[in-house]
């Protein structure tokens, strides 16, 4: 191998997540390639190459990591059979073809959970008829797709046998409607040589019309005895997994005070992106570190932050504009990211701004001055 500062990373995905890796990589110097299909994607300012190619494009998957000492990828939806047949020739992918085909199915996601003894809310494959399948589960339930939904996408709730026929027709299974006091996330580290470090627990609120991440609230506002067990849950999830990289677990604080793992994503996250201000190491850092072999960083906190993210405005698509810059820039400890997206279109992710505070409640504050004052709107 290579002396470790000269490194070449290759990223399957040049969005916001492989714009925030990338820059991330060039404080150790190492070069950056990423694939993409979007034509000078948002990461394309920061790295020494993009391939514009579809992410099933086996041919210029191949291409990129034959040329890189490393492979990664900021996105599931990817071929996995030709990093399998790569990675079998001795190519270093991480995480593991084998980690992401379980986490692209949802349903595999689940039996994994399952093996494990890790708790999550019941469930049941569809095999046949769904309005079968719904009555014999009991409702109301939550239809998943097991397969392509993110950001909200790829979830309906059956609340009577009448919602079945617009339900979703894809491969699906049926997951309990538990009864959630909160939604909290856990940032994972493990690197190639099994070192793990685990972030704070974090709290996250969504936004109810897109079921997308609307905010997330550092540290949780739980008691210590469950931020416990999410920290020793989302381990676990990890060493099952057996996973290298960044790992985000999302969980269910439910009423009655149990912790459920909800769904794990094999790569930063967004309730990871307080971490670039509030904490000693960020989680792109933390990926490059597991992922190259270099020791982890501190996952300490540094202060208490809440991120929003900035989600397309409704009745607005186009070449995007942010309404009230200027006025949240004065707010002491606002930081705001811009993706760089060409385009906006309703509740797309379009950036985030992370606040930090010594105090807590006064970052809650600031935070709702900030959602009330910035919009993601077109121009014209």
């Amino acid at each position: 191998m290579p002396n470790p500062m000269d490194y070449k990373i290759g990223i399957i995905g040049g969005g916001q997540l492989g714009k925030m890796l990338a820059q991330e990589a060039r404080k150790f110097n190492f070069s950056v390639t990423v694939l993409d299909p979007t034509p000078q994607c948002p990461a394309y300012s920061l790295v020494d190459k993009q391939i514009v190619a579809g992410f099933y494009d086996d041919e210029k998957i191949r291409e990129l990591v034959v040329n890189s000492h490393i492979t990664t990828f900021e996105i599931e939806h990817i071929s996995t059979k030709v990093l399998k047949e790569l990675q079998a020739m001795g190519h270093k992918i991480y995480p593991s073809p084998e980690v992401l085909e379980i986490i692209q199915d949802k349903a595999k996601q689940k039996q994994m959970l399952d093996k494990y003894g890790i708790p999550t809310a019941r469930w049941s494959l569809v095999e046949g008829d769904l309005d079968e399948a719904a009555r014999n589960f009991g409702m109301p339930a939550v239809q998943k797709a097991r397969k392509g939904g993110y950001d909200g996408r790829g979830v309906f709730v059956i609340e009577k046998p009448q919602d079945i026929a617009n339900a979703l027709e894809v491969e699906s299974f049926l997951e309990e409607l538990v009864p959630v006091e909160k939604e909290l996330a856990v940032m994972v580290a493990r690197s190639i040589n099994g070192e793990i470090k685990c972030y704070p627990v974090v709290e996250m609120t969504f936004d109810s019309k897109a079921n997308i991440c609307d905010d997330t609230v550092a540290p949780a506002r739980i008691e210590e005895s469950i931020k416990k067990e999410a920290e020793d849950l989302a381990i676990r999830c990890v060493k099952a997994l057996d996973g290298v990289g960044i790992f985000g677990v999302e969980m269910f604080l439910t009423k009655d005070k149990r912790v459920l793992v909800n769904e794990i994503a094999p790569r930063p996250h967004n309730s990871g992106h307080y971490t670039i201000e509030a904490c000693v190491t960020s989680q792109f850092e933390q990926h490059l570190r597991a992922i190259t072999g270099l020791p982890l960083g501190s996952t300490d906190l540094i202060m208490p932050a809440v991120m929003v993210n900035l989600l397309g405005a409704e009745g607005y698509q186009g070449k995007p504009y942010f309404e009230g810059v200027n006025e949240i820039l004065k707010i002491p400890g606002v930081n705001l990211h811009i993706y760089g997206k060409k385009e906006t279109k309703p509740y797309r992710k379009m950036g985030h701004v992370t606040i930090v505070d010594k105090n807590l409640d006064d970052a809650l504050e600031k935070a709702k001055i900030v959602k009330e004052t910035i919009r993601v709107v077109s121009e014209g």
